[in-house]
């Protein structure tokens, strides 16, 4: 045995406690109260167990075996098919490493329930943990949470969490402890910014910052585990979220990305830790979506080999900056110029503050002061008044000066070099696609909860009220966004598993695309859901303590953030129609062959009259109809579009306003591409599955995601004799059966988000 009798009765709750490698402050601080008032330990004993405790030092993979060790040799004696409690399998250790005339010490009740309030307070009180530990010690047996009716909600839930559910869990765990709490009462700005800048250092501390850096910066180089940690971090406070995102992931990410080896070595650990605080200064007054046209600019001066920042007019200033008042450095991006040519956009590293956080001669820089939400997020304006700066601080992956003063790159052209540059920050877009729908799952939650409880008006055996949830329009306003915020979820996995694939290639236009099209979907489903959910628990949901508020005003301006949709949905669009020419540029006449039979078999198959007028459930819910309507929709808004651009270029209109003349129609067809995309990504999800009932209950959701897409677009169908009235009206029936099918298993589909207690703050479902 390496550990006291003392030790080894603890030693079940620790190695549970450190089982996802994280400890929170509120736990260390609660493990030392609880060890100190043990009065069964020796000081040596006291002083082991408070050692481990220190997050900065976290017990070694060598210091787990041992543990594992003891718990295996103290329990030889013991029969683990009993499936003992955490407490008292400890404590049968404690006995069996014991003199015989110590049991009496591990008969007390007192002891036993000392051990008891430590395991409480740790949170590994439940039935998880004890499986989770059994598990670990007797792999062979076959341990299993108990099966809940209908669907296995844990199997649901792992299936969404997907490759990053250690991170994921986590952060819940990290998250859920009091010290990230927020009191709903904290309204003042000020003081609410510096409790978020304190919970962000904890969150660097705790090495959840560096998560994409190299490990030789403190990181995993883990891309994707940092967009999980941004996905469930929208479960807790979403001003903590943006103020975690700016940091690590547009400050961070912009010395990651466009920096090089020397700043690396300079300033990524720093940052990953929040040691250095930076802000990420590209948008201006004058220019939001158009960054190409930004006004700021950054002269080399050859005598000192220096770089002039300056904002030459008002409108040049940076605007809602975030992490604006705290940071001592920004990422600012200009317009590089090198003699007599202006290179293009570039991002430079600026100092705005001195060691006692003054600012610095040049810099301006003032407070946005309160806005519609996000208040715990310190937004700002910057000017640059002919600011100087080192040339090294020159951002100069993609572009830079040589020591002759001479402007180099690997990408001869500036508009290639800008495309680059932006495709590299593209994981702030993919972060707030993910957050979004996490924003309207925890709605959702809550809404369903809460209608399963709030009973208004007399039922059908006049002896209780009716469930709100029981009512036919109540589940056609929730269901069909349990079901988009399902479809989501596959296609932002699909998202990710790309934008990890092509993390450190140059060319992502793919990713780009594609994290436009779904960021701009998943924000304005959290929005609509948001609002839906407010609205559905009536004037109770207006209260702040039921959460809506924060969740809508906090979440609103994701529609906004990392690209405003309506433009973004124009960059889809756009991409699309490059494909299609380029496709018609590559295959020639095989190629025009290919589009001329598309569209005479779209006309012969889906349009046929049989399939139109076919009202018949089966074929309604069939994947074949499915299939041909999504396609059939994004083929002929293709098709259409490229129709009319090039007959308003046969007509000499100047470019300009033929994409004016198109912009709508160029947004509806980005529309149906996203959506088409997250129907057939959900569908090989789905169909790849064993047949079973969480497969089936899956299939439910995708089904009902379809065909309320269907619906909802119904009078584009209808216009383009895709659907007849018949038809629709089917499709409703149908649509309503779906409903019937999910309302009993309403409150599983839910709890398959995996959002703990703790974290669904809201008064009205603490009880549920």
């Amino acid at each position: 045995m390496h550990y006291s009798p003392g030790i080894n009765s603890l030693l079940p709750l620790f190695y549970v406690g450190w089982a996802d490698s994280v400890l929170s402050p509120s736990e260390m601080k609660i493990i030392r109260q609880h060890v100190d008032a043990m009065d069964f330990l020796s000081f040596a004993d006291k002083k082991q167990l408070i050692k481990w405790t220190d997050q900065s030092n976290p017990p070694s993979e060598e210091t787990y075996k041992e543990w594992l060790a003891d718990i295996h040799a103290g329990a030889m004696k013991l029969d683990l098919d009993k499936k003992l409690s955490l407490v008292q399998l400890g404590i049968n250790i404690a006995k069996n490493t014991s003199k015989s005339d110590d049991n009496q010490i591990w008969d007390s009740p007192k002891v036993k329930a000392s051990i008891e309030g430590l395991e409480m307070a740790l949170g590994v009180d439940n039935q998880l943990s004890k499986v989770a530990f059994y598990t670990t010690i007797k792999p062979e047996d076959d341990t299993q949470i108990e099966d809940i009716a209908g669907f296995d909600t844990k199997k649901i839930q792992a299936i969404l969490d997907g490759k990053f559910a250690e991170h994921k869990n986590r952060t819940k765990k990290l998250i859920m402890d009091p010290f990230f709490e927020i009191p709903y009462d904290l309204r003042e700005k000020d003081a609410l910014r510096n409790l978020i800048l304190k919970q962000c250092k904890e969150l660097g501390k705790q090495g959840f910052g560096a998560l994409a850096f190299p490990e030789e910066y403190g990181g995993e180089n883990s891309p994707g585990a940092s967009t999980a940690v941004f996905e469930t971090m929208a479960l807790g406070n979403i001003s903590l979220l943006i103020k975690f995102g700016v940091q690590f992931g547009l400050f961070g990410g912009a010395v990651l990305q466009l920096g090089t080896k020397k700043h690396h070595d300079k300033y990524l650990t720093e940052t990953g830790s929040l040691g250095l605080a930076g802000c990420f200064a590209m948008t201006e007054t004058g220019h939001g979506s158009n960054v190409r046209d930004l006004e700021t600019t950054a002269t080399y001066n050859p005598e000192d080999q220096t770089i002039t920042i300056h904002s030459p007019t008002h409108t040049a200033g940076k605007e809602y900056i975030g992490n604006a008042l705290h940071s001592k450095m920004a990422a600012v991006f200009t317009q590089l110029k090198v003699g007599e040519q202006n290179h293009g956009i570039h991002a430079i590293l600026v100092p705005l503050r001195d060691e006692k956080h003054q600012e610095l001669p040049g810099i301006t820089v003032k407070d946005n002061g309160y806005k519609m939400g996000l208040n715990g997020v310190d937004n700002g304006r910057i000017w640059f008044d002919q600011v100087k700066v080192p040339v090294e601080n020159l951002l100069d992956k993609y572009g830079g000066i040589d020591a002759e003063g001479n402007y180099q790159s690997s990408i001869k052209k500036e508009s290639k070099r800008f495309f680059t540059m932006l495709g590299a920050l593209v994981g702030g877009r993919v972060s707030v696609a993910l957050g979004s729908n996490t924003a309207a799952k925890k709605a959702l939650d809550i809404a369903i909860k809460y209608a399963l409880k709030r009973r208004q008006f007399d039922s059908l055996n006049e002896t209780t009220e009716t469930l709100i949830l029981d009512y036919p329009s109540h589940q056609k306003r929730l269901f069909p966004l349990v079901a988009k915020s399902y479809a989501l979820s596959f296609a932002l996995e699909s998202l990710r598993d790309k934008f990890i694939e092509q993390y450190n290639h140059t060319d992502k236009r793919e990713v780009e695309t594609l994290a436009a099209g779904l960021k701009s979907y998943a924000s304005w489903h959290a929005t609509a859901t948001i609002q839906e959910c407010r609205e559905a628990c009536g004037g109770k949901g207006y209260l702040a303590e039921n959460e809506f508020a924060d969740l809508k005003a906090d979440t609103d301006i994701f529609t906004t953030f990392e690209g405003d949709n309506h433009v973004l949905l124009q960059l889809v669009a756009k991409a699309l129609l490059t494909d299609f020419k380029q496709e018609f540029n590559d295959g020639g006449f095989m190629a025009v062959a290919r589009h001329v039979m598309k569209r005479v078999g779209t006309s012969v198959t889906d349009l046929n009259p049989i399939t139109v007028r076919n009202t018949n459930a089966e074929h309604i819910l069939s994947y074949d109809f499915l299939d041909s309507a999504f396609e059939f929709r994004q083929q002929k808004l293709l098709f259409t579009l490229s129709d009319r651009m090039r007959n308003f270029l046969k007509k000499k209109l100047h470019p300009s306003e033929i994409f004016l003349r198109v912009q709508n129609h160029m947004i509806t067809l980005a529309l149906a591409q996203v959506e088409q995309y997250i129907y057939k990504e959900f569908k090989a999800k789905v169909r790849a599955m064993p047949k079973d009932a969480e497969k089936d209950a899956l299939e439910t959701m995708l089904k009902t995601y379809s065909l309320d897409a269907i619906l909802r677009d119904n009078g584009w169908f209808l216009e383009n004799d895709f659907l007849t009235g018949e038809k629709s009206k089917a499709i409703r029936r149908v649509q309503n059966s779906l409903y019937r099918k999910i309302r009993p298993l309403a409150a599983s589909y839910v709890d398959a988000f995996g959002i703990p207690k703790v974290l669904r703050r809201a008064e009205i479902v603490k009880e549920v």
